[in-house]
């Protein structure tokens, strides 16, 4: 069994097992997967009442990984993200007490409740895996992964994420409402189990997504692949509706995602398909359109999409 082979049947039990309580949303599951073996974060955007928190508390029971929810508030403060000193009376110092912050996967639920300032919290966090409190930085456990959530129908009492922020998650995934046949099974199973908590039982060791992170890395990308990856995110910057285009940051999330995506896949190489298949959520975030398009309703998706259909793919790519 080749080490690619290997990490595929891992991914697929993990995915499975999560399937035994999320019921109905393999793709977004699949993304989600890719996007945290990938070493990124994850914004699942969509409605309430969808499954977002039960994905990312399954997805932690399945990966052994600590698991703490941070409900986000307008109150919210950035110390009680990153945590702050406390004064001891028995040592007559200044202690620091960690914040939820210090977890393997931390669920940020209705991060757009929450103001800028507490946002920007999460950015160092994300992005150098520490965090500095009064002058000191503290690293953060690894494996380090945030999963947050952001309602995008309801803007009262909402402040949207600014660019900056956005472009520090990976993927962002949408999770759509089910199928009726899905809905009855979730409806189903939540009578079979005769309680309202749904658990998971782990699928890796404790160390075991750092070692599938480190075969990730393993994985081949062919020339002709990274300048497509090139080309579809530099195509956005030229597009009519489109203000600001996506960074390299957009076309490095392509290669990293699509990597992912092949070792599920049972595969050391990555394919066209693959960069297709993670465009939108790795794109469509990282675009700024312009105020006539962004009212006329045009959106990211849709821009990602036509270009997916106009960029000329690899002519040569591995099959």
């Amino acid at each position: 069994m080749t080490p690619a082979t290997r990490i595929g049947a891992e991914g697929e039990s993990v995915l499975a097992a999560v399937g035994t309580v999320v019921v109905g949303r393999q793709r977004s599951l699949r993304l989600a997967l890719a996007a945290i073996l990938a070493g990124g974060h994850v914004l699942l955007e969509d409605v309430p009442g969808l499954g977002k928190t039960l994905m990312a508390r399954s997805l932690a029971q399945a990966l052994s990984l600590d698991f703490k929810r941070l409900q986000c508030t307008p109150d919210l403060l950035p110390a009680d993200v990153t945590g702050s000193f406390i004064y001891d009376p028995a040592s007559r110092e200044f202690d620091f007490r960690a914040g939820p912050v210090f977890t393997g996967l931390l669920l940020a639920d209705e991060i757009n409740r929450t103001p800028p300032k507490t946002q920007s919290a999460l950015l160092e966090a994300m992005q150098e895996r520490q965090v500095t409190v009064e002058g000191r930085t503290f690293p953060l456990p690894r494996p380090f992964h945030v999963l947050a959530t952001a309602n995008p129908v309801e803007y009262e009492g909402t402040y949207p994420l600014p660019e900056a922020q956005l472009d520090r998650f990976l993927l962002r995934v949408d999770i759509g409402y089910p199928p009726v046949e899905d809905e009855v099974e979730v409806l189903r199973r939540r009578l079979a189990r005769q309680r309202e908590e749904a658990a998971v039982e782990p699928v890796l060791a404790a160390d075991g997504l750092l070692a599938l992170q480190q075969g990730v890395e393993q994985v081949a990308v062919d020339d002709d692949v990274l300048r497509y990856c090139v080309d579809l995110a530099a195509s956005t910057r030229s597009h009519p509706a489109v203000e600001v285009g996506a960074s390299p940051r957009g076309a490095q999330a392509l290669v990293l995602v699509g990597r992912a995506l092949a070792v599920l896949d049972g595969r050391d190489f990555v394919l066209p398909e693959d960069v297709k298949e993670c465009a939108v959520p790795a794109l469509a975030h990282r675009l700024t359109l312009r105020p006539e398009t962004w009212t006329s309703g045009t959106t990211g998706v849709e821009v990602v999409t036509e270009l997916l259909g106009r960029v000329p793919g690899p002519a040569g790519a591995r099959s």
